[in-house]
């Protein structure tokens, strides 16, 4: 004998005549970034990269207010990238400020023995 399913009247068989149920699982909230953006802002903000992020993160919030989450999503991922790269670059200019000028002294001393 074949498998029979029960069914409640009026609810819909999936192509292979199994019921099937959605569920709605909630997801995690977007990140705006908004304190990294701030800190690059004041820290870090070479090219105005910080300002950009900055603005980016608070356009993100917004949207997550109005409960664009889509919208939300995509100003923070942008948010993010221009956080990374304003923080790379501080990041490279901190080091090179610190190491150009050791090696200048190290050169100039070794050329004045």
């Amino acid at each position: 004998m074949g498998h029979v399913d029960e069914v409640s009247p009026g609810q819909p068989r999936g192509p292979t005549g199994v019921q099937h149920t959605v569920v709605n699982v909630p997801t995690e909230p977007t990140r705006d970034h908004l304190v990294w953006s701030l800190c690059s802002f004041v820290y870090g903000n070479i090219f105005c990269l910080g300002l950009a992020a900055l603005i980016y993160s608070v356009k993100a919030r917004d949207q997550k207010m109005f409960g664009d989450q889509d919208g939300a999503r995509r100003h923070a991922s942008t948010a993010r990238t221009l956080n990374i790269v304003a923080t790379v670059l501080t990041s490279i200019v901190i080091v090179l400020s610190i190491v150009v000028p050791i090696v200048v002294i190290a050169i100039t001393a070794k050329n004045h023995r």
